[in-house]
């Protein structure tokens, strides 16, 4: 099981918001737990990360995150499955591309001139 020490800011900065229980924290956070690397740049304080879930055990339950990340746009991440876990780790997946994404956007990689570098 992942411990809170190793998922500091996904850990203080996880709401539920619908469908889950705070009994269920620890298994979320568990499953949730390789977000924490692509959240771990930014301070706990600048970080909201929001987690509900519609139709619970219904034949297509819905589980989004949505995730404040500072001065970035609010990322929403959404999958539908009869399985909880496969749902989530689903909206997991593809939260982290978005935050990827996003940084992609924001990073220069290839051009000189936002680096700050002269052309030559």
């Amino acid at each position: 099981m992942t411990s809170s020490s190793s998922t500091p800011v996904l850990t203080s900065s996880l709401r539920f918001t619908g469908g889950f229980h705070d009994s269920e924290r620890a298994d979320v956070v568990e499953v949730l737990a390789p977000l924490e690397r692509h959240l771990a740049r930014w301070a706990a304080d600048e970080v909201d990360v929001q987690l509900s879930v519609k139709d619970r055990r219904g034949p297509e339950q819905r589980v989004t995150i949505e995730a404040k990340l500072d001065s970035w746009p609010l990322l929403v991440a959404k999958s539908a499955d009869t399985d909880l876990d496969r749902a989530l780790r689903e909206a997991r997946t593809e939260l982290i591309r978005q935050i990827e994404d996003e940084r992609s956007r924001r990073v220069p990689k290839d051009n000189r001139k936002l680096r700050g570098h002269s052309a030559n």
